[in-house]
Formats: structure tokens, sequence, C-alpha cells
């Protein structure tokens, strides 16, 4: 299991912009410490970001270079997974594969994806129906 996630970012103000309402609306808590902001759940890895130094912002990042691809979250319905999808809409960020929301994955699996303002690919996964 993990522990945590750390991820350097081109900007902290504007990543926590746009992650903490995304992670509040998942039930995690948002926690600013001196050097960055920690996104807490009780029982679940928690999520760190941290603004990168300046001499590394150059490069940049993208999800198909070697490191991260995206990060990917549980839902706790198909209609949280709707409501995830219409906030990030509505809020401006990119909704990836917005044509085929929200069975971009194939048939069996209800998603949606989308980008933060570094363009980290992001996934809130509905649960399976039973």
């Amino acid at each position: 299991m993990l522990h945590h996630v750390e991820i350097y970012v081109s900007d902290l103000e504007r990543t926590i912009a746009f992650w903490t309402p995304f992670m509040e609306k998942l039930g995690y808590e948002a926690d600013r410490w001196s050097e960055g902001m920690n996104y807490l759940k009780e029982g679940h890895a928690y999520l760190c970001f941290l603004q990168a130094p300046t001499e590394h912002l150059a490069v940049g990042y993208h999800r198909k270079r070697v490191g991260l691809n995206h990060l990917a979250f549980t839902g706790t319905s198909r209609a949280h997974v709707d409501e995830m999808a219409a906030w990030v809409k509505a809020a401006g960020y990119t909704v990836l594969y917005e044509s085929q929301y929200p069975y971009a994955s194939g048939p069996e699996y209800y998603a949606m994806y989308c980008e933060d303002p570094d363009r980290i690919k992001v996934e809130v996964v509905a649960p399976s129906e039973a």
C-alpha cells in the first residue's frame, strides 16, 4: 500500500486552485504546510504537491515521458463521476476524451479523465455495478 505520492509542480498556487476542490469532492482534506499542500483522507495514501525548483521548470511535464502517466481515483458512484466531470468542465479545466465520455476506456469502465494545470492526467472511475 502506498503511504503518499509527492509531485513537483510548476506553479503551486495554480495547482492548489485545481486540486483543493477536486480532492474535497473526493472526500480529502487540504493541509497546507510551509513547502506545499497535502491532501489527506483517513485510511488512504495522501497526495502532496510541492513547488518545483526554478532550475527544473524549463523541461516541463508530459505524461508520455518516463515517469508518471496519470493519477486515478475511485468515485463513489457513476453519479459522483458525473459530478466530478461537470465540475472540471464548469471550472474551465481540460476534459479528456469528452466525445467518448464516460466509456473512453471501454463499455464496462465508467470514468472521467481530465488534466490539471500542469497537464497531469487525472481519472475518476466509478465502482463496478453488481
